[in-house]
């Protein structure tokens, strides 16, 4: 009888062993098919211009190509709230972005996700601020110039956004709170919608990512009024900075990230992180974020999540003293 139990404790312990051995080679194979990354706007915008920033390189680093799916709607947090039901397996990634992550729950009571619980951060690809760019045919020159002009033609003004509760919303909004003018809001859904009825003069001004419109304002169909950074940015030199063009203290800048669900294994994590660092180490990946306007910001998993919650928390200081609500 001893001999039978000891017999069929070395065979559990046996199968135990082939079992792991599995596990951990399935996690070294990792991937082993095709990488899907979520885009949570339409095509066009800066969401999808960092993504092909770093997905090609990336797919080579890893062996295996990354698809990317762009998925529109309420400010990114659509996509967000059926991204954090994707298994947990790495092969579902979703491109975060400060108007998803961060001022989305912030401004939808029931958003769907908790950017401080339901996400695997795998590190930090950028950081970017947004310009308000108007249409050449529009009357001013200046900020103040705009404020003055807004002022003496209240509620005529508009501009247009990628969408309600997107940061280009919010920076419009904080504008709107801190000039004290009346301007009206369009939402477009996504960056690229609004962008095509910016250059189509549908539309006088957007507080657009720079990624999305630096190659209009060279070649002059748009023109930059102030970036929204507290320091100037260093692809428009010659640009002031909001609070440096007439009110002081405004800023609203944005980050980009990689996410994986919640649960993700942390080998896999790792694996990603390691890929992404290596990306953006890339002379060519560098000088592509520079023409955007971004600047690379290299991060282990954990600073991302240190990123993500400080975000939260200025995004949300900003929409309650601003007494910004969702349209």
């Amino acid at each position: 009888m001893m001999a039978k139990a000891g017999q069929w404790f070395l065979g559990v312990c046996a199968v135990l062993v082939i079992l792991n051995g599995v596990s951990i080679a399935g996690a070294q194979e990792y991937p082993s098919r095709p990488v899907t990354l979520i885009v949570p706007f339409p095509p066009g915008g800066s969401t999808t211009v960092m993504a092909r920033t770093i997905d090609e390189k990336m797919s080579d680093i890893l062996g295996q190509q990354i698809v990317i799916d762009n998925r529109g709607g309420a400010g990114g947090t659509v996509a967000a709230r059926a991204f954090v039901r994707a298994a947990a397996d790495g092969y579902t990634l979703l491109l975060g972005y400060s108007g998803t992550i961060a001022i989305g729950p912030s401004l939808y009571p029931n958003v769907g996700f908790d950017p401080h619980k339901d996400f695997s951060p795998i590190g930090l690809i950028g950081s970017a601020p947004a310009v308000l760019a108007i249409h050449p045919s529009f009357p001013v020159k200046s900020v103040s110039e705009l404020i003055a002009y807004a002022k003496a033609k209240p509620g005529e003004v508009s501009y247009g956004s990628a969408g309600v509760g997107t940061a280009t919303h919010i920076a419009g909004k904080l504008f709107v709170a801190m000039s004290g003018v009346k301007i009206t809001h369009i939402p477009y859904r996504g960056s690229g919608p609004v962008l095509n009825d910016l250059v189509g003069g549908h539309i006088p001004m957007s507080f657009t990512p720079i990624p999305a419109v630096h190659s209009h304002i060279e070649s002059g169909t748009l023109r930059a009024l102030a970036v929204t950074s507290l320091k100037r940015s260093a692809l428009l030199p010659d640009v002031p900075t909001i609070a440096e063009a007439g009110l002081p203290g405004y800023e609203t800048v944005l980050n980009y990230g990689l996410l994986a669900p919640v649960g993700t294994p942390r080998s896999i994590v790792d694996k990603l992180n390691n890929a992404l660092r290596a990306t953006l180490a890339l002379p060519d990946v560098q000088r592509r974020l520079a023409v955007d306007g971004a600047e690379p910001l290299p991060s282990s998993p954990e600073e991302y999540q240190a990123d993500i919650n400080q975000e939260v928390a200025k995004w949300s200081k900003i929409i309650r003293e601003a007494g910004i609500k969702a349209e």
